[in-house]
């Protein structure tokens, strides 16, 4: 394995970074055309999720069947993963240009699921502007992959036993060092903006207090065992391997060298697989590394101007089959 690129000056800031590095890209006026923000497709897209998410809780409570609950349990946890996506673009400012509507919309698709969406603003600005690097707080979950079949099976159940998911919450409210997730950085928090440190101290409190309120609800008012079958237990035992895996497929199996075009993984397979476990495109993650300013739903379009131009010759682009039976493979030697 190539070895990770020298860590780079600090960058107190907030800014996410187009990763192209010494390749050419797309024409400006292409990129300017893709960057614009369309709010109708962004509330689309949010009320999309919400409405299955109601559709499952609704099917499994009035009929609450086994064998109807579980696969609502397995497809509450893939919509969960799908909040997270809704929460990824407004880290990214990319569901609505007006500033205090996206962080609204964003901080309700990420409090329900537990994630403080201003902190994970922090930490996702280290892992665009650092990739594989020192500071990129990501490499410790899908880093040095293949690692063999054993070595994956035994972290996937971990996360299905649920003994993982202190770590997975612990990064997301921005403090990756106490999962052992940092790297080298032990207070990402602190290499930011003033603002963006001020929103993620704060936002702390708001998901907290969500989550107490909660559980505090449903034991009051009579539902408690919808509350743990239906959202605890998708959250902290089947929510787990599904972003592992994901994130694996992501930036596993790579050079590791900090280059974008072979580092960032698009994955390519059915629609039906890509609403499972790469919701609102985030399987275009190549194209979403390369150029960070674009929506979710202009991802696409990006994919075909790049292949279009002869952009995407020795880039990560892989149909998902074969990354998944990367990411099962023998270690490298």
């Amino acid at each position: 394995m190539n070895a990770p690129p020298p860590r780079p000056a600090e960058t107190t800031g907030d800014e996410f970074r187009d990763d192209l590095g010494d390749r050419r890209g797309l024409d400006p006026a292409v990129i300017k055309q893709l960057t614009r923000l369309d709010p109708l497709r962004s509330t689309l897209s949010v009320l999309q999720t919400w409405l299955e998410i109601a559709a499952l809780l609704a099917l499994a409570v009035l009929v609450p069947e086994w064998w109807i609950v579980a696969p609502c349990m397995v497809l509450l946890a893939t919509r969960a993963q799908a909040l997270f996506v809704l929460s990824h673009e407004a880290v990214h400012y990319r569901l609505y240009e007006t500033r205090w509507l996206n962080d609204l919309v964003g901080r309700l698709c990420a409090a329900p699921v537990g994630i403080s969406m201003f902190a994970y603003r922090v930490i996702h600005r280290l892992h665009h502007n650092h990739l594989f690097g020192a500071q990129d707080p990501d490499t410790p979950i899908h880093g040095g992959y293949p690692r063999g079949r054993a070595y994956l099976a035994g972290k996937l159940l971990r996360d299905v036993a649920g003994l993982t998911a202190w770590k997975t919450y612990a990064y997301f409210w921005g403090a990756p060092s106490a999962a052992r997730l940092d790297g080298a950085k032990s207070d990402p928090l602190g290499d930011t903006s003033p603002r963006l440190r001020r929103d993620a101290l704060n936002d702390r409190w708001v998901v907290a207090g969500f989550h107490l309120t909660l559980p505090a609800a449903a034991l009051a008012f009579g539902f408690f065992t919808e509350y743990l079958l239906l959202w605890a237990i998708p959250l902290w035992f089947l929510l787990q391997p599904l972003m592992r895996f994901r994130s694996i497929l992501e930036h596993g199996m790579t050079t590791e060298t900090g280059d974008a075009w072979r580092d960032a993984r698009t994955n390519l397979g059915p629609k039906w697989l890509m609403w499972l476990i790469f919701p609102h495109n985030v399987h275009y993650h190549l194209e979403h590394h390369l150029y960070p300013s674009l929506p979710h739903y202009n991802l696409p379009e990006a994919h075909r101007a790049l292949r279009d131009g002869g952009l995407l010759e020795n880039a990560e682009v892989r149909p998902v089959g074969h990354a998944a039976r990367l990411a099962w493979g023998a270690p490298a030697q």
